[in-house]
């Protein structure tokens, strides 16, 4: 691809990305909202958040306690989701929200917490794979992996693969949302999931995860549609959290101005926990309350390019250790 051709490409992104990512889209796309939506209660059902101390995790969390449900807050710090915890216990006057501890980069670690959950038998109603991260530099875990695709593909891969028979428990309300980003429409899936090239580029490589996650949902939603599970993905637009802020931090001082809040990137989140399955579909890929495209004309990144998630499903079943539940 030409030199001119990548600017044209990012030109056309970026204007794209001013009219609907940011908070003015938001403030524009809620004109069409419908309030009822959100007026749904929760009341008795399970809901687990990953990364959700902060940012758009927190943000969701504190709304599913809104509505009743029971949270399990799933973070990597202790002292940090303690904190979180108290703070929506508080809020939301809900007591039934609950720390769990877990460092989603391992997938010792999340095996190991899995294994302590699924002990206590409790239906998944609602999961949200919200835990991600956007490192530039080219890090490997202890477990030898690239730490971007450590935490946005392997832990969310095994994570939702562990949970299968708690959401199963929850059937026909039990549903997966992935949050995925804006990002993975400048991504071609790529069975190079750990990023070989010499030259390691975090953002290329956080667009890449970001991209699996989108196909991954497609397959999930095939392979256990039938056991009552829905999935979905979205993104949030460009909203101002504590993991955008470290990962783009220039950028951020320079478009603060413009970029949502935590709530309003968390807002399709929500309504995608709320609403009556006959509304959504499973599979499909969700922007600002409406079913949105997985891939951009002027993009270039052609929409057939998922065929290879079955080899790339494979790769991982055989990376995380996991049993095929089918």
């Amino acid at each position: 691809m030409s030199s001119a051709h990548k600017a044209w490409k990012a030109a056309a992104f970026g204007v794209h990305g001013h009219l609907n990512f940011t908070r003015s889209g938001f403030i524009e796309h809620s004109k069409k909202f419908n309030e009822e939506d959100m007026k749904i209660q929760l009341d008795g059902k399970n809901c687990v958040v990953t990364g959700a101390n902060s940012g758009i995790g927190y943000a969701a969390a504190e709304a599913l306690a809104f509505r009743g449900g029971n949270v399990y807050m799933v973070c990597r710090n202790k002292e940090r989701g303690e904190i979180a915890v108290s703070k929506v216990q508080s809020v939301t006057g809900n007591q039934n929200v609950y720390l769990e501890l877990c460092d989603l980069s391992s997938i010792s670690h999340i095996k190991s917490w899995a294994s302590r959950f699924i002990s206590r038998k409790q239906p998944v109603h609602v999961l949200v794979n919200n835990a991600g991260l956007l490192e530039k530099k080219r890090i490997t875990t202890s477990e030898g992996l690239e730490l971007n695709f450590a935490v946005n593909v392997a832990g969310t891969f095994s994570l939702t693969e562990l949970m299968v028979p708690l959401l199963e428990k929850a059937a026909p309300d039990a549903r997966v949302i992935t949050v995925s980003s804006d990002g993975m429409y400048t991504a071609p899936l790529t069975e190079d999931l750990q990023f070989s090239e010499r030259i390691f580029d975090g953002d290329v490589q956080y667009a890449r995860t970001k991209r699996v996650q989108v196909a991954l949902t497609e397959r999930w939603a095939k392979l256990y549609g039938d056991k009552g599970i829905e999935f979905y993905s979205m993104h949030p637009g460009w909203a101002m959290t504590p993991g955008v802020v470290k990962g783009l931090h220039e950028l951020c001082k320079s478009m603060s101005w413009m970029l949502r809040t935590s709530d309003e990137g968390a807002d399709t989140i929500v309504w995608l926990a709320l609403q009556c399955k006959e509304k959504l579909v499973s599979g499909a890929f969700y922007f600002d309350r409406a079913k949105a495209p997985k891939h951009l004309h002027f993009a270039g990144n052609s929409s057939g390019s998922h065929i290879v998630i079955d080899s790339i499903a494979e790769s991982l079943y055989s990376l995380c250790q996991l049993p095929k539940i089918r």
